[in-house]
């Protein structure tokens, strides 16, 4: 009896550390994560500033969608990054996921617009777009493999990394 408690004990522990790692990212799954947030945000930023102020002598916007622009490969393969994370975590429906992900992130930025005078908001964010605008694809993936504290990425990283 005591060895089957024992066994048993051993299979749940076993179980926990395998949902556990399951759910933890590795260095890739998050950059990708903080490259979503990163355009997610600049997207909020460029639409809200975009009457306000400009970026390298052009409209916030039109400077975020040239960014996008110059690094969909780079965004495309982030969002397949974390699709693959989602359906090996068992997501049913990860183009819902992302979505709502996407969503998560231009609404955190989005309360700091509702909560800031509209110029306020903008001179404190629309640097952003201008010193990502002028960033390669080193840069930018350098920038979203950084984690900081107050943006930190929604799952540990796996004890491997």
């Amino acid at each position: 009896m005591k060895f089957l408690f024992i066994f048993t004990i051993a299979i749940f522990s076993f179980s926990q550390s395998s949902v556990a790692n399951s759910s933890c990212y590795s260095a890739k799954e998050a950059e990708a994560e903080q490259g979503i947030r990163i355009h997610s945000e600049l997207m909020v930023i460029g639409l809200n500033c975009a009457h306000m102020a400009n970026a390298n002598g052009n409209n916030l916007y039109l400077e975020y969608k040239k960014f996008t622009q110059k690094h969909q490969k780079l965004f495309i393969a982030y969002e397949k990054i974390m699709m693959a994370y989602m359906k090996r975590n068992g997501i049913k429906n990860p183009d819902k996921e992302m979505h709502a992900m996407r969503t998560k992130f231009a609404n955190k930025i989005s309360n700091d617009v509702a909560n800031m005078r509209p110029d306020i908001f903008c001179r404190t964010y629309a640097s952003r777009i201008e010193k990502s605008s002028k960033m390669n694809e080193i840069q930018l993936r350098r920038w979203a493999a950084t984690t900081f504290d107050n943006y930190p990425v929604s799952k540990p990283l796996c004890a491997s990394n």
